[in-house]
């Protein structure tokens, strides 16, 4: 007989599990499932998201650091039992799973690493095509955000630069066992055609996350570090808050640093 027994989420690991399954099914139905056969669900707990991703016409794997949940899973989905990881998603080597085969990734991630998933997702965006999952809604929020919005900042800009990214809908507390004292919010990842940007791409992230990292001062102050020509200074993107310039124009301002350092 399956294991039962419920898991108790714990709080160092940030759990909230998930305990209504129509949200759970239309997370699973954000996926297009173009692109790739495989997709690695991050955090999966006691499986509730992980019973819809198994019913569809696409290879499942998980990878989640809580032994007991492991342990559930292996129990409760004995069709699962060889693609279970019992691995830290941020510091394990995906490609011991997948090689060079592209992947989506899901999850209802954990709040407090959910920055760093989307980084990690970043680096890897080779192989990932497509991205779908719950966060914090105000960090999903962020994600999404263009210019001029108060909370457009660095996982905006570098996210969008390689993926379309589209807020999807809100979670309420009330569906989590323990409820978060924060909302939800689930979004949708779609790497772009064109992804490979038209300049360094090192440079472009250390322009964002310096030009971020004072977002009140205008790129002419905050980016002092780059040792800019009193002729590039002149140039009027550089009288701008960082908040205020598109993907585009980030990218376009990188082009202009790495011929003026050239």
């Amino acid at each position: 007989m399956p294991n039962q027994h419920q898991v108790k989420a714990k709080k160092h690991l940030g759990q909230h599990f998930l305990k209504d399954e129509n949200i759970a099914k239309k997370i699973a139905d954000t996926l297009s499932l173009k692109g790739y056969d495989d997709v690695l669900e991050i955090g999966p707990g006691m499986g509730v998201l992980t019973k819809y991703l198994l019913k569809k016409d696409i290879t499942t794997h998980v990878i989640e650091i809580d032994t007991e949940s492991v342990d559930y899973l292996k129990n409760n989905y004995l069709n699962l039992a060889d693609r279970i990881y019992e691995k830290d998603f941020l510091r394990y080597d995906l490609t011991e799973i997948f090689n060079d085969k592209p992947f989506a990734i899901i999850g209802n991630f954990p709040y407090n690493i959910s920055s760093q998933i989307i980084f990690k997702t970043l680096e890897m965006r080779q192989q990932i095509p497509e991205f779908s999952g719950m966060f914090q809604k105000e960090v999903a929020q962020r994600i999404c955000s263009k210019e001029g919005s108060k909370v457009y900042g660095i996982l905006s800009v570098l996210t969008q630069a390689f993926y379309d990214a589209e807020y999807l809908f809100s979670v309420s507390p009330t569906v989590f066992n323990p409820p978060p004292k924060v909302e939800s919010g689930v979004l949708l990842l779609k790497r772009k055609v064109n992804f490979m940007l038209p300049c360094d791409e090192d440079l472009f992230f250390k322009v964002v996350k310096t030009g971020f990292q004072q977002r009140r001062k205008t790129l002419r102050n905050s980016l002092k570090a780059f040792n800019l020509s009193d002729n590039l200074k002149a140039n009027t993107i550089f009288g701008q808050r960082p908040e205020q310039l598109s993907v585009a124009q980030f990218i376009e301002l990188t082009s202009l640093i790495e011929k003026d350092q050239n």
